[in-house]
């Protein structure tokens, strides 16, 4: 099957926008469109290409916006359809592009699909969601929600009990109300997909990062279905939208790959290991040296080989579902997890305020089903004003409360001190911008994987050697040879054929 890779994702960098908690303009303690507008130049400057905003649609926000009431319309309290798509347009007019977050498993119970399939008489959407023949039956290994209408029968819920699950059908059908991929209330639910889809994409987005990607297919264990699926997705993408970007949240780049789309994340959860360098009580990028990558790396490698150069794995330095960097790292460690972050293969993600090393607000009540979550997706910190410039509402009124540490780092602070974490950050993506071997399309070829990690970046007209030494002791390297073109944290030096690297340190080195 072909797959048409947009030339503007060669070498994208992304921004992950939260839009409850990156700028509010009209003081209800909210964030909102406009506020995301006034801030792309920000964006821009950092030196991001490309935006994926978490999810925007009309929403009770049981999930915090991932519990969709209505797929075409706006969620008010950002702005109607007209403000995004004025957003878009910003968005295109500083010859960037951005990603809606596409929630296709499930809705909100609010839906007027769901309330219609809740009904004892058959209609258009009695079979648009999982259900059960009987109430006294569960559906085996998920969840459900039953006794709440006249109709007989559980429904299938994908994670909270807000959330009933769509219909797409069972790839091995095997009791009665089991629906197969062919029959008609499957089908037409993949159909509406591709409607809400065209509408965004003709209302002008550039293509979505979709949730749970490999979850729709019931009885699916090795994604065929799911697989067939997405395919058939893509050959409508093909004829319709060809130049629209996909990326999945499926962690399996193998299978997401087959299925058309043209990236996959490395997910915190499942086999990825990817917390192990950041995120547990000995992160990889941590000075003890106590850490490993080697589990990381061996599912990286493996992930990588099996996708044979297509497609991109794509690494984030966090999201609204983790906690922050900065909950487990120091500044100086995070400034050698971005020199990783940013030289790795696939599209680069930011999630807001990492850049500036936001921290993780402890011991706050959840909101809108963040629970230990919500510590990670508090206000954005633009500067030392009221509300670190976010809302210009009184605090009680803050969509999460912020970090109430009087030192907590802000942008503009950042912006103006040249050894601030987002000044490096900043010239690491100019770094990978002005370097092609440095691109998410250049190959790679890891050489040593403890402390350091050694890896050699290739393309056509470049090789470049990274060496990432996040340990508190110094390290030689041997048979290394080359320019150095760029160095963070300590210092680095190339004679002959051995580099020497201080502790906490990053070099790239140009062969």
């Amino acid at each position: 099957m072909t797959i048409k890779q947009p030339k503007w994702l060669d070498n994208a960098v992304f921004y992950e926008i939260y839009p409850q908690s990156f700028c509010d303009t009209n003081a209800d303690g909210i964030g909102d469109f406009a506020g995301i507008i006034s801030k792309l130049d920000y964006i821009k400057e950092l030196g991001c290409t490309a935006i994926w905003m978490n999810p925007c649609f009309d929403s009770p926000f049981g999930d915090a916006g991932y519990d969709v009431r209505d797929y075409y319309k706006a969620a008010p309290r950002y702005g109607t359809n007209e403000d995004l798509k004025k957003l878009f347009m910003e968005v295109h007019a500083r010859d960037m592009h951005i990603l809606l977050d596409l929630v296709p498993g499930h809705t909100s119970v609010e839906h007027k699909w769901f309330k219609e399939s809740m009904k004892a008489e058959k209609n258009t959407y009695t079979d648009r969601y999982v259900w059960t023949d009987s109430i006294w039956e569960e559906p085996k290994g998920m969840n459900c929600i039953r006794g709440i209408s006249d109709r007989d029968g559980s429904c299938a819920v994908n994670f909270f009990s807000n959330q009933p699950a769509l219909n797409y059908g069972f790839y091995k059908p095997e009791l009665p109300w089991q629906q197969s991929m062919d029959d008609e209330g499957p089908k037409a639910t993949l159909e509406e997909l591709k409607n809400i889809m065209r509408f965004w994409l003709k209302m002008g987005c550039d293509g979505f990062r979709v949730d749970m990607a490999g979850s729709l297919v019931k009885l699916d264990e090795d994604g065929k279905g799911t697989i067939k699926l997405w395919q058939n997705v893509r050959e409508f993408l093909n004829k319709e939208f060809p130049d629209a970007a996909m990326v999945s949240e499926w962690g399996e780049p193998d299978k997401s790959l087959m299925g058309g789309f043209h990236m996959d994340f490395l997910l915190h959860f499942g086999p990825s290991h990817y917390n192990d360098l950041f995120r547990c009580e000995n992160p990889y990028f941590s000075k003890s040296g106590k850490g490993t990558a080697k589990e990381f790396l061996a599912r990286y490698k493996e992930n990588y080989n099996k996708t044979d150069g297509r497609g991109l794995i794509c690494i984030p330095s966090g999201n609204h579902d983790m906690d922050r960097l900065a909950r487990t790292l120091d500044v100086e460690e995070m400034k050698v997890a971005f020199a990783f972050l940013l030289s790795m293969p696939g599209a680069p993600f930011i999630y807001y305020g990492d850049e500036i090393g936001m921290r993780y607000v402890e011991n706050i009540t959840s909101v809108e089903g963040g629970y230990n979550r919500t510590g990670a997706r508090s206000p954005m910190q633009w500067d030392d004003s009221v509300n670190a410039g976010f809302s210009s509402a009184s605090a009680e009124k803050l969509y999460i409360p912020q970090d109430p540490d009087p030192n907590r780092p802000n942008a503009k602070a950042q912006c103006a001190d040249p050894v601030s974490l987002r000044s490096e950050v900043k010239r690491l993506i100019a770094l990978r911008m002005t370097n092609p071997a440095l691109q998410s399309c250049a190959k790679i070829e890891f050489i040593a994987e403890d402390y350091p990690l050694v890896y050699k970046r290739t393309c056509e007209a470049q090789t470049i050697t990274v060496i990432i030494n996040p340990g508190e002791k110094a390290v030689d390297v041997e048979d290394i040879s080359g320019k150095v073109i760029y160095t963070v944290g300590g210092k680095a030096t190339a004679e002959g054929c051995k580099c020497h690297v201080e502790g906490c340190s990053a070099v790239f080195i140009e062969m």
